[in-house]
């Protein structure tokens, strides 16, 4: 009987990897923003936000960025992935994973203050946010929390799709009117004033809000929010629509119709 011969060992199988150049901004140490490159593991159901938190807990513990659900329903890691407005947790290493597709760079929202790396200011958009009444008008009633107003289906289908805005900003950051007017009200404040506008249960009166050069007026067309959008809102198609609206109303001034 021959003695059996030791299993060879396997040769390792190295790991593949991919390189994050991630925008760095450290108030009171950095004059700007700087890049700073890490390579993690390139795992095919990983997306960006996988790689960051990657980086967080195994590399570079100081990196600071916003996330919550991993979902895309929250809209908090909305960041610019090689240019672009994304979301980081929907953007996958696979998209950038072909040979010769070079590191992927990650950068915070154009057109934000950045507080730290990848964080940006928010209260400007916020501030938009409230300015177009972003709720249900109900004027001269007081309802108790009984109260319901039925609607149709063709009713809820006339504003449902403005009213899936998760308030990622995207749309912001693609903005190129945002970007060099900050008094620009901005596309996802103006949908979803329209999508209340749209709303058969809402008794408001938004012309004084949205009939001005820094709102509808100030929006050159050039669609690149509703490219940005990954709910599918189409902000351009709002504005456009509302700008129908308000076009009618200046010619027909007596006309009390928003729709």
């Amino acid at each position: 009987m021959t003695e059996a011969k030791p299993q060879q060992a396997r040769q390792a199988t190295p790991k593949r990897t991919i390189t994050l150049e991630v925008s760095r901004y450290r108030p009171g140490q950095d004059e700007e923003p700087v890049f700073e490159s890490f390579e993690v593991p390139l795992m095919d159901d990983w997306a960006v936000l996988d790689g960051l938190n990657y980086i967080k807990d195994q590399l570079d513990g100081t990196l600071s960025f916003r996330w919550s659900c991993r979902m895309g329903i929250c809209g908090s890691c909305g960041m610019n992935v090689n240019g672009r407005p994304r979301l980081t947790c929907g953007t996958f290493f696979t998209e950038f994973a072909e040979p010769g597709a070079g590191p992927i760079r990650i950068e915070p929202l154009k057109g934000f203050p950045v507080i730290r790396d990848l964080v940006v200011e928010i209260d400007d958009f916020l501030d938009k946010l409230r300015h177009v009444q972003p709720w249900l008008i109900r004027e001269g009633e007081e309802l108790p929390l009984t109260s319901e107003y039925a609607q149709t289906p063709a009713q809820l289908e006339a504003y449902k799709q403005y009213s899936m805005c998760i308030n990622c900003m995207l749309c912001y950051s693609a903005c190129p009117v945002y970007v060099l007017d900050p008094d620009f009200i901005g596309p996802a404040a103006i949908a979803l004033a329209q999508r209340y506008e749209l709303d058969s249960r809402d008794m408001g009166d938004r012309f004084d809000l949205l009939n001005l050069d820094e709102a509808v007026w100030g929006c050159t067309f050039v669609g690149e929010c509703t490219r940005a959008c990954p709910k599918h809102v189409d902000p351009a198609e709002a504005i456009q629509r509302y700008k129908v609206t308000a076009a009618m109303r200046s010619i027909l001034p007596w006309s009390r119709s928003r729709r």
